[in-house]
């Protein structure tokens, strides 16, 4: 028996809708991640791009467990010499309701030539509608 290899022209895209109303955000991001590289498929080839798109609608409903919204940091930094820059999870939900959640996918992504290319098939929307109906995503149970 010889073993399957995919090669890019054997890849067939799906689209999927995530509805992250009242989810956990870590446990949401492992979901959409492996959505996201393709693991999910019985073709997963590990240097292959195989992944779908995600659509997630009511991200701003989000939760987060304990005293993550007070405690949690996100740090940025500017390259210059005192250029570190922090906010919590609650002042950075309040500016950018959708940045913790594209945040959490992108840092369980693997750091390769895949990563970008992934990001781009993530599409996060604060409230229940979206603008890729024509694709007909299919519905992902919580």
């Amino acid at each position: 028996m010889k073993t399957f290899v995919a090669r890019k022209e054997d890849v067939t895209r799906k689209w999927h809708l995530v509805d992250a109303d009242g989810q956990v955000l870590g446990r949401l991001a492992t979901r959409i991640a492996r959505l996201l590289i393709g693991k999910h498929k019985p073709t997963f080839t590990p240097h292959v791009d195989a992944g779908d798109h995600v659509v997630v609608v009511n991200a701003a409903g989000i939760k987060v467990t304990g005293k993550k919204p007070t405690d949690k940091v996100y740090y940025r930094h500017s390259m210059y010499p005192g250029g570190l820059k922090q906010r919590t999870y609650r002042q950075l939900v309040d500016k950018f309701p959708t940045r913790p959640l594209e945040l959490a996918v992108k840092r369980m992504l693997p750091k390769n030539r895949h990563q970008s290319p992934r990001m781009r098939r993530l599409h996060i929307y604060t409230g229940p509608e979206h603008r890729h109906q024509a694709q007909n995503p299919e519905k992902i149970a919580p």
